[in-house]
């Protein structure tokens, strides 16, 4: 309602509001305004890629540690429980005969040495079965195979352990 009253107000008295026309020196102020450039910052368009392509690269970094970190921390425990217990007595076991091992690995370095080495190479395996486990279809069948590399480990560790004392046992009748 307001508002076609303006309308018609406008209307009736726009012949009084066109009979005015702005001053010259109105005119030349605005032309002087319109000529004057305000100085404006520039983009440093490399500075902004560079800032992006940081952020990109911290954000993806970080989603791939996420994913893998999630993947490699399966747990055995998730799969098998039974298995878990298995796989913490073996692995405990391990480390006390490795331990006894590398005692008794002085006497004879050269045998310490390659009974190491096959140590190094079924844990290896262990290693590459325990990055699978996130990923296999059927991960009750690679935790198995996990806890019987343990398994074998010890069995070869403890073979390994007789075999050194055997030896120490022959030097020392053999010097006497």
């Amino acid at each position: 309602m307001m508002s076609r009253k303006l309308e018609e107000f406008i209307r009736e008295n726009k012949k009084a509001f066109d009979t005015e026309d702005p001053s010259e020196e109105l005119w030349s102020r605005i032309e002087k305004g319109l000529d004057k450039k305000k100085p404006s910052k520039p983009i440093n368009m490399t500075l902004w890629i560079g800032i992006a392509a940081s952020v990109l690269l911290v954000v993806g970094f970080a989603a791939g540690l996420f994913t893998y970190g999630r993947r490699n921390t399966m747990m055995v425990a998730e799969v098998n429980p039974d298995y878990a217990k298995k796989q913490v007595r073996f692995a405990s076991m391990i480390e006390e005969k490795k331990d006894s091992l590398e005692v008794l690995s002085k006497v004879n370095p050269a045998l310490y040495s390659k009974f190491n080495k096959d140590m190094e190479h079924m844990d290896a395996d262990y290693q590459k079965l325990k990055k699978e486990l996130a990923d296999s279809p059927n991960q009750k069948l690679v935790v198995r195979a996990m806890v019987k590399n343990l398994e074998l480990q010890l069995q070869v560790i403890t073979q390994q352990l007789m075999i050194i004392n055997q030896v120490n046992q022959y030097k020392k009748e053999n010097q006497i």
